[in-house]
């Protein structure tokens, strides 16, 4: 073989080395689109902070025990363990990966940001490889198939309906100026109140970015299923109801004013506001079998399969749960505080 050919046989070695590791490096790296009607987590527990979000028997959460550090644990609170530092909000999942709000610092990213990082985040399923979406205050955002819808605050620009592709392309402001909560997610389409002129429910199509009205209510905080619309009734004090699309009907679920309320398969978990009698109550979805789950003012109210979460009001501790289903029997989150506590470095003065 003559030098030549030598030289060319060592240049085209090199190139197919470059050529693999090159796609060695970029695979691992590529992440992979889910199905359009990825919906990451409930609207109920967007609207009362996402701080739980289940998924394949597998819950994350927020750990208020730890300065909403991040947790994963089984539905039945078993095999709970502590997966990323910072103060956690606004979870979702979609496929093998984490979506979130974040506000603090974490051990494990790969963002280029200075200081505590904050805004839109993802990660995988075991909080590692956590990477930065965007850099912003975030007041919610919203898995909406491929794409993140979140609502972000800028002191110069209010609020705006922003969203960004789960590989970090093709970020883009949907609606400039506006207040458009992405939590309700369903057939394409995001579905809100009117916040200026009138509190109408509106429909927006996450393809176009075109809105429309869907029905002249007067509602707040709306959440979608099965043929209804359940929301807390401006015009009437706040109390809860549902609208029938079908049969163009209203039905009043109680006369109580609410703060706030989540909606789980056939329940209703809802905060009564009194300033005698407050209280965080339960009924069925068609207003039936109203029942106490506990004195006082709570908010958080964020629902598994298995388990209602919720707080004392700007009392983040203790958390109480429970029964989701089952007959009410309130508790608080030990397993939470115990993993916790667990997790805690010791201090100078005690490694003395």
């Amino acid at each position: 073989m003559t030098k030549k050919a030598k030289n060319l046989v060592i240049i085209l070695i090199t190139i197919v080395i470059f050529v693999v590791l090159m796609f060695l490096t970029i695979l691992p790296s590529r992440i992979p689109l889910t199905n359009d009607d990825t919906v990451g987590n409930t609207p109920g527990n967007l609207n009362n902070g996402g701080y739980f979000c289940e998924s394949d028997g597998r819950v994350y959460f927020a750990n208020a025990y730890d300065n909403y550090a991040l947790y994963s644990m089984k539905a039945d609170e078993s095999d709970i363990k502590k997966i990323n530092d910072g103060a956690f909000s606004c979870l979702n999942v979609g496929g093998d990966y984490l979506y979130y709000s974040m506000i603090g610092k974490t051990e494990d990213y790969d963002l280029g940001f200075i200081g505590k990082p904050y805004g839109v985040y993802r990660s995988k399923l075991n909080g590692k490889k956590a990477t930065g979406l965007d850099r912003c205050h975030i007041i919610n955002l919203r898995l909406c198939g491929n794409y993140i819808f979140y609502e972000k605050y800028d002191n110069k620009e209010a609020v705006s309906l922003e969203k960004i592709r789960i590989d970090k392309k093709e970020k883009q402001t949907v609606a400039p100026k506006m207040i458009i909560n992405p939590s309700c997610y369903i057939d394409g389409k995001i579905y809100y109140n009117g916040d200026a002129t009138d509190h109408y429910l509106y429909a927006l199509d996450t393809a176009t970015g075109v809105s429309e009205v869907v029905w002249e209510g007067n509602l707040w905080n709306p959440i979608v299923q099965d043929g209804y619309v359940y929301y807390m009734d401006v015009g009437n004090d706040y109390r809860l109801c549902r609208y029938s699309f079908n049969n163009d009907t209203i039905e009043v679920l109680t006369n109580e004013r609410l703060d706030m309320f989540n909606l789980y398969d056939h329940y209703i978990y809802y905060q009564v506001s009194s300033s005698t009698q407050p209280a965080l109550k339960r009924m069925r979805i068609d207003g039936s079998s109203q029942e106490l789950v506990k004195e006082g003012v709570f908010q958080n109210i964020n629902i598994t399969s298995q388990y209602v979460y919720f707080n004392a009001f700007n009392e983040p501790t203790p958390v109480y749960k429970t029964s989701t289903f089952g007959p009410v029997g309130v508790t608080s989150f030990d397993a939470a505080m115990q993993a916790a506590l667990k997790e805690a470095k010791p201090d100078k003065k005690s490694k003395e």
